[in-house]
């Protein structure tokens, strides 16, 4: 729980498509310090904790026909297979998972916003 008025850096990660750059900017609006961590392109499987050290971490997914369709790719499943694949341990130590395939980008935003209010109670 952090102190009041102050808020977390938050890191946000996910698959191409997923909505980080979305939940990004919504986030910010509210007054949140973000960062985009392009986890999804890197192999160094912790790069999210070396490079930013968000003090909260935010995974955004998206399945393989929504996250090729947001982002206008022509990818074949095992590409991403392989962004699932980077993006494992940022999804396994994240503070809060968005499954973003059926929301709107309000919702998901809405779901991590009421994520972090929760934190202050």
């Amino acid at each position: 729980m952090e102190p009041p008025g102050t808020k977390p850096l938050i890191g946000i990660v996910g698959p191409c498509g997923s909505g980080k750059s979305t939940l990004l900017d919504g986030l910010e609006e509210h007054g949140y310090t973000c960062r985009h961590i392009a986890q999804e392109h890197s192999y160094v499987q912790d790069m999210w904790q070396l490079i930013t050290q968000p003090e909260l971490l935010v995974y955004l997914h998206a399945s393989f026909p929504v996250s090729t369709a947001r982002a206008k790719l022509d990818w074949q499943e095992k590409d991403y297979d392989e962004e699932l694949r980077r993006l494992a341990h940022a999804r396994d130590h994240a503070d809060l998972s968005i499954e973003t395939d059926n929301l709107t980008p309000e919702q998901v935003l809405q779901k991590a916003l009421d994520f972090l209010t929760s934190r202050k109670d």
